[in-house]
């Protein structure tokens, strides 16, 4: 299994003031996709819980191994937290490196066709979009979107995990970009 970041119940990014709990709520998972993760999710009873998980390979994985590691990690939480009843995750159009856009498209084929095979609507979200739903600007830096996620009470390792809050939050407050 993958090594999180989440190691204390007690020292995750849980927001200090509850979210309003709505009747009928659904389990949903946000992510933000790459080497290492960063991974929201708001279960059925409202608890929203956040992290990071690493998928870089050790020196000794074949070139699918974290891709296998991620499938079963999807696993792992929806067998957990779930059933998980959404995915959002961010959907990147320009990566900066070959590598990470690689990483990014095996991460995508994986989520998509896990999603697919058990029935769980996905969506992606725009980073722009992302960005300025959490500080009201389009192109916020990563130390922006850390402070953003810190000021809605939640406590983010890097920005990771704070573009999956992010992510989450706008699934929650807009319905999925409904509203």
């Amino acid at each position: 299994m993958a090594d999180t970041t989440l190691t204390n119940a007690n020292l995750g990014a849980t927001p200090k003031t509850p979210m309003p709990l709505a009747q009928g709520q659904r389990t949903i998972l946000a992510l933000d996709l790459g080497t290492t993760t960063g991974w929201a999710i708001r279960r059925f009873d409202g608890l929203i819980t956040s992290g990071t998980v690493s998928f870089k390979p050790s020196r000794y994985d074949g070139g699918g191994m974290r891709y296998l590691r991620f499938t079963n990690w999807l696993t792992e939480i929806d067998r957990l937290s779930g059933p998980i009843e959404a995915i959002y995750f961010e959907e990147v159009r320009r990566h900066v490196g070959t590598d990470a856009a690689h990483v990014f498209g095996g991460l995508l084929a994986v989520l998509t066709s896990w999603g697919e095979l058990r029935g769980v609507p996905y969506q992606g979200v725009p980073v722009g979009t992302i960005k300025k739903f959490l500080t009201g600007q389009g192109n916020a830096n990563k130390q922006a979107m850390i402070d953003a996620a810190r000021q809605r009470g939640f406590s983010p390792a890097d920005d990771n995990e704070a573009d999956a809050i992010a992510i989450l939050l706008w699934a929650i407050e807009t319905r999925g970009g409904v509203q």
